[in-house]
C-alpha cells in the first residue's frame, strides 16, 4: 500500500514550489514498477535507512523502497466548492488521499502578492477549510434528499441509524466543524466510508517559510501551531525553496547543506515522517539476492492482511510467515546467525505484524 497526501493551499503560498521539488525528486528509475504518471502526482521514496542497510547485507539485484505520493491539488481558492478557480475540477481527486497536506504561508515577500493582500495564515487556513466543508456538505446533503423519505417509510434500523448521523454531520459542518474534529466511532466512519469525505481526512499543516526562519519558524509558524493542537493536527515547518535546493543535490551535498541549515533533515523528510505516525503506518521488508523491499502497512495488520498488500493470493493462501526483526538482523550479523540464535520466528494467522520485521511469507492457491 502506497501512502497518498494531497496537497492544498490557496495561491502564492509556495505550493507549486514544494510540489515541483517533489516532482524533482520522483523515483521513476527502470527497476520500479511504475509506467506513466499523472502530471499533477509526484511519487517520492520514504527515507528509511534500514533499506540502505539492508541493502548492503543481501547485495540485491533491485531495491524496493517504500513511497509516498502527493497528489497536486490546482487552483484552490475562495468559492471553489462552487465553481469558482480550477480547485472544484479537483476535489474529486483529494476525496481518495489518505490525508492532507495544507501548505500555509508563513513568510514575507513584497515581490509575491497574497491573494488577500496580506499575511495571514489563519485566515488563509479557515479559507480553505471552509471550501473542504461546503464541499462536504454538498454530498450529505444529496445523500439525505435520497435516504430520509425511504428510511421514514420502512423504518429499516440501518438506514435511520445512517439518517441520524448524517443529520449529525450535516448540522456539524453547517456550523464550520470539519468532520474529524466530530470524534466518530469505527462504525459510524464504516457507514460514511463510501463518502470520502475530505473533512474526515486527517491533515498537517506545511508551514512555508523562508531560509532564516527553517530553524525555529516565526511569529507566523507560531500562530499555526497553536491552531493545529486545538484540532490534534500537525505541524512541519518547511521551506518550499530550499527544497526546490535540496531536489538538485546528491545525498552527500544535501547532508552538506542541511548541516550549513542547521538542521538534520529536509521538510519533505519530516512531512512524510509524520504523515506515518498521524496515520498508524509502519514498515515491513522482504529481502533476498532477488530484491529488497519496504512494504508499508498499518499497525494493528495481521501477518495475512499483510501477505496481501504484497499479492492477494499470499492473503488468500496463507500457510504461516517466517519472521525476524530488523534489529535482530542488525545486532546478529546475518540470518544464519540469527537462526543460530533462536531469533527465526515461525508465525501464523494471529501474529500481529510489528516495523521492523523482515518477513518470508509461505502460502499455497
Amino acid at each position: 500500500m502506497s501512502l497518498t497526501a494531497g496537497i492544498i493551499g490557496l495561491p502564492n503560498v509556495g505550493k507549486s514550489t514544494l510540489f515541483n521539488a517533489i516532482t524533482k525528486k520522483n523515483i521513476l528509475a527502470a527497476n520500479y514498477p511504475f509506467a506513466t504518471i499523472d502530471p499533477n502526482v509526484g511519487i517520492v521514496t520514504v527515507p528509511d535507512e534500514r533499506v540502505e542497510v539492508l541493502e548492503n547485507i543481501y547485495l540485491p539485484e533491485r531495491t524496493i523502497p517504500t513511497t509516498y505520493e502527493f497528489i497536486d491539488i490546482a487552483g484552490l481558492v475562495k468559492g471553489a466548492s462552487v465553481g469558482e478557480g480550477l480547485g472544484n475540477k479537483f476535489l474529486s481527486h483529494i476525496r481518495q488521499v489518505d490525508a492532507l497536506v495544507e501548505v500555509v504561508r508563513c513568510f514575507e515577500d513584497n515581490n509575491i502578492i497574497h491573494v488577500d493582500g496580506s499575511i495571514d495564515p489563519l485566515r488563509d487556513i479557515e479559507v480553505i477549510n471552509i471550501e473542504l466543508i461546503l464541499s462536504d456538505l454538498e454530498i450529505i446533503l444529496s445523500r439525505i434528499g435520497k435516504i430520509s423519505k425511504k428510511a421514514m417509510t420502512t423504518k429499516n434500523v440501518y438506514d435511520l441509524k445512517e439518517i441520524e448521523l448524517l443529520e449529525r454531520i450535516k448540522s456539524a459542518l453547517e456550523k464550520n466543524i470539519p468532520v474529524r474534529k466530530m470524534n466518530l466511532d469505527e462504525e459510524e466512519k464504516k457507514i460514511i466510508s463510501s463518502f470520502n469525505l475530505i473533512t474526515l481526512k486527517p491533515i498537517i499543516y506545511a508551514a512555508n517559510v523562508g531560509e532564516e526562519n527553517i530553524s525555529n519558524g516565526n511569529v507566523y509558524t507560531n500562530k499555526v501551531i497553536e491552531y493545529a493542537q486545538k484540532e490534534n493536527s500537525e505541524v512541519v515547518i518547511i521551506s518550499a525553496k530550499i527544497e526546490s535546493e535540496l531536489a538538485e543535490l546528491d545525498d552527500d551535498d544535501k547532508k552538506v547543506f542541511l548541516g550549513e541549515l542547521g538542521i538534520d533533515a529536509s521538510g519533505l523528510d519530516k512531512l512524510i515522517d509524520k504523515t506515518y505516525k498521524l496515520l498508524g503506518l509502519a514498515t515491513f521488508f522482504t529481502v533476498g539476492s532477488d530484491e529488497v523491499r519496504a512494504w508499508t502497512f498499518k499497525k494493528g495488520m495481521k501477518a495475512p492482511e499483510c501477505a496481501g498488500i504484497i499479492h492477494s493470493d499470499f492473503e488468500r493462501g496463507f500457510i504461516k510467515a517466517e519472521v525476524m526483526s530488523y534489529s535482530d538482523l542488525i545486532t546478529c550479523g546475518n540470518e544464519i546467525k540469527v537462526r543460530e540464535n533462536g531469533k527465526m520466528r515461525i508465525e501464523g494467522k494471529d501474529y500481529v505484524m510489528q516495523d521492523g520485521d523482515i518477513c518470508h511469507f509461505r502460502f499455497n492457491v
